[in-house]
Formats: C-alpha cells, sequence, structure tokens
C-alpha cells in the first residue's frame, strides 16, 4: 500500500481508538442468562451514560472467569462483581478499588434448596439429612453459589461436599441451579437469595418443586469495583463520580435489574472475609 493510500486507513484506526478511548465498558458476572443480563444492565448503561457524560456500554461475558480476565486486560473499566470475583479482579489489577455495593450486600445469604421428592423440609439447623443426597454448586467462583455454601458445608458437617454428598456438580449460574433442582437433576442446590426470592415473588414455577430448607449466615458479597487508571483516561476524580452516580441510582426499574434497594460506599477492606475464605479453601493463593 502506498503511503497516499494509507493515510486515510491510518486517520480511520486513529478515529476508531479515540472513540473507543472516549467509552466506559462495563459488564456483570453472568448470574443469570444473557438474554436476562443484556435487558438488565443496557438500561443502567444508558442511566451511566447520561449521568457521566459519556458514552457507557455494557459488555457481556461467558463466565465468572471471563469477567476477571475482561477486567484485568482493560476490555472493561468497570464491573458488577460477587464477592470472590471482586476480590479476584483486584489482586490482579494494581489500583482497582470497590466503590458501591448494595444495601443488601454487607449482609448476603445463600439458601440451600432441595427438590420436594426428597422430603426435606426449612430448618433453622444444617440439613444433616441432605447427607448421600446429590448437590450442586452455581459457578465455581460464585461467592453465594459456590464459596460460602462449601465453607459452610465444611463448616457444619466437618467433611468436604465430595464426601458429605454422594455427587457434587457446577451448574453455572443461580437460575440454572433453580431450574436444574426443580426438575430432579440434582436433589439439593445452594443459590444466591435474591435470585430465589425474585423468582418466588413472580410466581416461577420452580419454585413450587424447589423449595428453601437453610440459608447460610450473613457475609458480604456483590461489589462494583472500578480500574485504578480511569482518572487518567476521563478525567481527575471520575471513579468518584461514577461511585456517586451509582449511590444516586434510585429508579426502582434500575433497581430491580439488581435486584437491590440502592447502593452505598463499598471499599476493598469490606471483603477482606471473603479473601481470608478463599484462601483457606485453596480459591486463590
Amino acid at each position: 500500500m502506498t503511503p497516499t493510500r494509507l493515510l486515510p486507513v491510518l486517520a480511520l484506526l486513529m478515529s476508531s481508538a479515540a472513540a473507543s478511548a472516549d467509552t466506559l465498558y462495563f459488564s456483570a458476572i453472568p448470574d443469570e442468562d444473557e438474554t436476562a443480563l443484556v435487558e438488565r444492565f443496557s438500561k443502567v448503561a444508558a442511566y451511566l451514560g447520561e449521568t457521566l457524560g459519556v458514552d457507557v456500554q455494557f459488555v457481556p461475558v461467558k463466565s465468572y472467569a471471563a469477567s476477571v480476565t475482561a477486567f484485568r486486560n482493560d476490555q472493561i473499566q468497570l464491573a458488577w462483581f460477587g464477592g470472590l470475583t471482586g476480590v479476584q479482579a483486584r489482586l490482579m489489577t494494581p489500583g482497582a478499588r470497590a466503590i458501591a455495593q448494595g444495601v443488601e450486600d454487607p449482609t448476603f445469604i445463600t439458601y440451600f434448596i432441595a427438590n420436594t421428592d426428597t422430603g426435606l423440609e426449612a430448618s433453622d439447623a444444617f440439613p444433616e439429612a441432605a447427607q448421600g443426597l446429590s448437590f450442586t454448586f452455581g459457578a465455581q467462583t460464585s461467592t453465594s453459589g459456590r464459596l460460602m455454601p462449601d465453607y459452610w458445608i465444611r463448616e457444619e458437617t466437618g467433611e468436604a461436599p465430595e464426601e458429605f454428598f454422594s455427587r457434587v456438580g457446577f451448574s453455572g449460574d443461580h437460575s440454572q441451579t433453580l431450574r436444574l433442582v426443580a426438575s430432579g437433576a440434582w436433589d439439593v442446590g445452594a443459590l444466591n437469595y435474591a435470585v430465589y426470592d425474585k423468582a418466588a415473588a413472580e410466581g416461577a414455577p420452580e419454585t413450587e418443586t424447589a423449595k428453601v430448607i437453610w440459608q447460610t449466615p450473613p457475609y458480604p458479597d456483590y461489589n462494583w469495583t472500578i480500574r485504578g487508571d480511569v482518572d487518567a483516561r476521563f478525567g481527575e476524580g471520575f471513579a468518584d463520580k461514577v461511585q456517586a452516580a451509582l449511590i444516586a441510582m434510585d429508579d426502582p426499574d434500575l433497581l430491580a435489574s439488581f435486584p437491590r434497594g440502592g447502593f452505598i460506599p463499598a471499599a476493598n477492606g469490606d471483603y477482606a472475609p471473603i479473601e481470608a475464605t478463599a484462601k483457606a479453601l485453596d480459591l486463590i493463593e
């Protein structure tokens, strides 16, 4: 290609790079199917774009691990993480910080659910009668779908999940855990309480055959985490502006996307218990 012909191509590439640099990309752990995620977070992108005065785009990812990788590689600059994925992302990305969490997140819980054919009933005590049944977690790096239920199974039984249950698997996300336990594919499962409560409120038929039998003690969970270099890219104080925009979010439809009653400030130290638990279970170094 001659230098003259090369100029328009270079100009186009430079223009695309400039547009990309002016766009804030964010994602979220795929705790539901992709269609639901896009519907949920496209509205959030529009709100943030209008509030911050920059182009904001939601980027769906295929797995929890992919959300951490995208954040580390600067493919996204902001993410709605779970407790564990947030810890992983911040450890891999110097300067990254948690800036907001749902009002419910400092005291999040996991539900253990069972197919009604098991005969297991709701109780304040850990369901020892589930021993020998099949059990499914959610995603392998989910805080509410794996980390904390794994921890509490060991704490309550003195055994690893693979020892206490006859068979252990991973569904991939909370909604799938509910579907699989409801269908009888798995006897028992663990999932995010908010996903189950939302399904119950909407009259989802799965909640008729998959019932809550136990809930964990509370722990810190979901969080908005932002990269440490956004101020250099978007202007001084940009991270604080994003934090303020999230905390100011009060549209019921937007908040229902999470679902959360609102957002409050968060800091990396809030998730020290999650990091400690993950290290104890050898999920992070």
